[in-house]
């Protein structure tokens, strides 16, 4: 996926400026997507030249004037093609998987508080994606449309975090029997 339907996605939802766009991926989009606010900003400017997004500049008192950016007809078709397309199976990258895979040349120890490490933190943003679940979404059988949307891509994440700290705890275990044999 690249940055320019993350933004459509974002602008398809509700219109906003460059700030405000770097604030839903702050809050929501980041989490799976992420974008520096240059990357936005620089990245809006092409979506306009493209004819994908058009903006309103508003006067502001004392401060340069806003551009509150709206998805075009087109920039919806190209949005609405690329959501259809089939998307392509994600090679998985991990660093922490080769170092494990090399484990027996460092310090297991190390590594398992490195992996420790790890698990605290996506401990942590499993917390903060169950705390969106709570608040967001406490009747998730009711939910239709854009609202069931967001929160079957954060059920997506919640799963993940899950995983990635059953498997924490599973290479945890094993490297800690080894390190005590």
């Amino acid at each position: 996926m690249a940055l320019e339907h993350a933004i459509l996605v974002s602008l398809a939802e509700r219109p906003g400026t460059g700030y405000e766009i770097g604030r839903q991926f702050d809050r929501s989009i980041g989490y799976f997507w992420s974008a520096t606010h240059q990357q936005i900003y620089r990245t809006l400017k092409k979506l306009h030249s493209d004819g994908l997004v058009s903006f309103e500049s508003i006067s502001q008192d004392g401060r340069p004037d806003k551009k509150v950016y709206t998805i075009s007809d087109e920039g919806r078709d190209v949005l609405s093609a690329w959501a259809m397309s089939p998307t392509p199976l994600q090679p998985l990258r991990s660093d922490l998987g080769v170092k494990l895979r090399a484990a027996e040349f460092g310090d297991l120890a190390a590594i398992i508080g490195e992996l420790k490490a790890h698990r605290d933190e996506h401990l942590a943003q499993l917390k903060i994606f169950t705390g969106f679940e709570e608040s967001y979404y406490p009747n998730p059988a009711a939910l239709t449309g854009r609202k069931l949307h967001q929160f079957l891509v954060l059920r997506g994440g919640i799963r993940q975090e899950e995983g990635f700290i059953e498997w924490c705890d599973e290479v945890i275990v094993a490297l800690e029997r080894e390190l005590s044999a």
